[in-house]
């Protein structure tokens, strides 16, 4: 016994125990355990956010959120008190005394009162503040404020910024929930009824009842398509101003959408992560046609998704997402439209777009660009050495260029040269210091610190090969689509002019590149075209890359110009694309191009589930 009492850390004898009336500091909810704050103790909601978050994060015990607590907090400014809550998240351990902690930290900071510094706050245009809530199984965690790119509904009640926060639903491991958790079956065959797991009560509770923290009760408000990637949604705390309800009628007009998924989808077009630019009034933006063809009685839309930016106004644009140059394309959100913008340089409407980019009725006005075109490195995956190899490509071609690029990895770690060559090519965001230190002359063999980021670089490569046979392929690039205006393009060609790397410009023999300025060169040969994720043979699209002067004058650059002509799209084609910011896998290496093809498969959307009534959120 005596060994035992040893290894407990807190060990003391206690008098007679007697029982007595107690408070309650927690609320009555599925969500448990949530700190709920007393009438007589109220405190601000930053603050009892922050309280929860130490009580899930166990850096203070539950049985010490008590009066005393809540006593000495309220006699606090909100900054003294945030800064130190955020001492306590450093905490090693669990802290079982805050009152005296807090007393503490306050006699050092009236100790350092001169140098202490307040609370650094961002200022980005484009960064937002957001309190995250996890919800396992069995227990949430409050997490943040947490720094992430801003969206433009959070942006337009940026005055509420604090009224919305994120709700993610998790494994106990934080781990994604598998596919089964919701709903299972539990009899086979055709006719038996999924079963509705405890998992799917508790999911349905808290989008129905919302979440209580304080005097905030969170409802939801609507989800990105990211987010449903990833089971996340935003929720709103409404107050006497504005109400989730106001929101959602502010973002667009949704009653027109009978189908369920898409009226989903359509709300939280607006919360993608975008950057917001400028106002364009109704007035400057023209609505032209979309081109279609009906072919076998099936209709296709030529230019779904894509239409046109004036050259002086995507100059503008560029300005305002802080570029040094002009983009090609820009894949945007404006009102309830959502696509891409070309630059055409013989417009001179700000905006020409089509119906076919159109999803839901908006008054909002504000351009939101999400990307744009740049040199993106092109890659393998599993799936399209797959599909190469069933068309006919050797597998020793994939072999050798594995080898290639796992020697290369080895060498950057000795040779300076080859390191920046490899960062060139494969334009990791990540790798900037790592370029700055080699341009300055650093060699990877004499500085440890450079070395030990060129070999998580190199483990990060590496690690990919090993997981998805990511394979990095130098004659190709990942290219935004776009739509050939001119008209000049034939069926099975198309238009790539690309950005090219150090290594291109000084290798003089490379008989692809046709029309090669100081930056760019034009494809001209054939390519193998494809986009992620395929799966059938006939997603891997031969065509022919050729010089087009028209198209050369309209300076499209790291794009692939489709034709506007034949009997279906060739973004149809590839996996069922279109042209609203998918991205083509475009690649010239005579050693990569199957022999043969295999004709394409039909991607026509077939008629959608709809109800006979406006779709609610029940």
């Amino acid at each position: 016994g005596s060994e035992i009492q040893k290894k407990i850390p807190f060990l003391g004898e206690l008098g007679e125990l007697a029982l007595s009336m107690g408070q309650l500091f927690y609320a009555p909810s599925k969500l448990v355990p949530i700190i709920s704050c007393p009438p007589e103790h109220s405190v601000a909601y930053e603050i009892l956010f922050q309280l929860n978050s130490l009580v899930h994060m166990q850096k203070i015990s539950c049985g010490q959120v008590n009066n005393d607590l809540f006593d000495i907090l309220r006699g606090l400014s909100l900054d003294t008190t945030m800064k130190i809550l955020a001492k306590m998240h450093k905490l090693k351990s669990t802290c079982y005394e805050p009152v005296q902690f807090i007393k503490n930290q306050l006699a050092n900071m009236r100790k350092n009162r001169n140098s202490s510094s307040p609370i650094k706050s961002t200022h980005a245009e484009n960064i937002m503040s957001c309190h995250r809530v996890l919800v396992t199984p069995s227990k949430v965690y409050f997490l943040g404020p947490e720094l992430e790119t801003s969206n433009y509904v959070i942006k337009h009640y940026s005055e509420y910024a604090s009224d919305f926060i994120r709700v993610s639903f998790i494994e106990e491991d934080w781990g994604k929930l598998s596919f089964d958790a919701i709903s299972t079956s539990i009899e086979q065959g055709v006719f038996s009824k999924p079963y509705r797991t405890g998992i799917y009560d508790r999911i349905l509770s808290i989008l129905k009842d919302g979440i209580v923290i304080g005097s905030k009760k969170f409802e939801f408000l609507a989800f990105s398509a990211s987010q449903l990637r990833s089971n996340s949604i935003w929720m709103f705390a409404s107050n006497d101003k504005v109400t989730a309800e106001n929101i959602r009628e502010w973002m667009g007009h949704f009653n027109r959408i009978h189908s369920v998924s898409k009226c989903a989808a359509r709300m939280g077009q607006l919360f993608s992560s975008s950057l917001q630019t400028i106002d364009v009034p109704f007035r400057d933006v023209k609505n032209i046609s979309d081109v279609t063809v009906t072919t076998d009685g099936i209709p296709y839309c030529f230019s779904d998704g894509i239409g046109k930016i004036s050259l002086s106004f995507a100059r503008q644009v560029a300005q305002k997402c802080g570029l040094s140059h002009t983009p090609s394309a820009f894949q945007i959100r404006y009102g309830g439209y959502k696509g891409v913008i070309a630059v055409d340089r013989t417009s001179f409407q700000k905006l020409s777009l089509r119906p076919s980019m159109l999803k839901f009725e908006s008054e909002n006005t504000m351009l939101c660009v999400t990307k744009w075109s740049e040199y993106l490195p092109c890659y393998l995956n599993r799936e399209i050495i797959c599909l190469l190899s069933t068309l006919g490509v050797e597998d020793e071609v994939f072999e050798l260029m594995q080898h290639d690029q796992m020697s290369l990895l080895d060498e950057m770690l000795t040779n300076r040269e080859i390191a920046l060559r490899m960062l060139d090519k494969m334009a990791f965001p990540d790798t900037r210091t790592i370029v700055k230190m080699l341009m300055q002359g650093y060699e990877p063999n004499s500085e440890p610190y450079l070395l030990m980021m060129l070999k998580a670089y190199q483990e990060y490569q590496l690690s990919d090969i090993r997981s998805k046979c990511r394979i990095f392929v130098p004659k190709g690039r990942v290219l935004l689509g776009c739509l050939d205006e001119t008209d000049s393009l034939d069926y099975g060609q198309v238009y790539v002019k690309i950005t090219m790397t150090k290594e291109e410009l000084q290798d003089t023999n490379q008989t692809f590149f046709d029309k090669v300025d100081q930056t760019a060169a034009v494809v001209v040969q054939k390519v193998v075209v494809t986009r992620n994720p395929c799966l059938h043979p006939g997603d891997v699209r031969v065509l022919q890359a050729v010089y087009n002067p028209q198209l050369d004058n309209m300076g499209l650059v790291d794009c692939i110009v489709f034709p506007q002509k034949g009997r279906r799209p060739h973004p149809s084609e590839c996996s069922g694309g279109d042209l609203d910011g998918d991205l083509y896998f475009v690649c010239w290496d005579e050693k990569l191009i199957p022999p043969k093809t295999d004709t394409p498969m039909d991607y026509y959307a077939r008629r959608q589930r709809h109800t006979d009534h406006d779709v609610t959120l029940e």
